[in-house]
């Protein structure tokens, strides 16, 4: 399987910022994975929409995958109360 690019929107900088750093490792980790994977186990795809979400403890990262190009665009990264609003 070929690697995907990842990338993130300029607005997942901001949500970065207000997560702790040893939870912010992971998170990146797991973001990291998705270059091998974008779909790894346990990610969900959104009703109604094209894209997924992914569990990094009680923060969740939004995605969107777009197979023709091999990227993954990283959406949004926050806390699960944060990403429904």
């Amino acid at each position: 399987m070929a690697a995907y690019k990842v990338y993130f929107r300029a607005s997942v900088e901001k949500d970065f910022a207000s997560i702790p750093r040893s939870d912010l490792k992971k998170i990146l980790q797991r973001i990291k994975q998705l270059a091998e994977n974008p779909r790894p186990p346990g990610c969900e795809k959104l009703t109604g929409q094209e894209r997924y979400r992914l569990r990094q403890g009680r923060y969740r990262i939004v995605y969107s995958i777009r197979d023709d190009e091999l990227t993954v665009w990283i959406v949004k990264v926050g806390h699960r109360k944060d990403i429904y609003r």
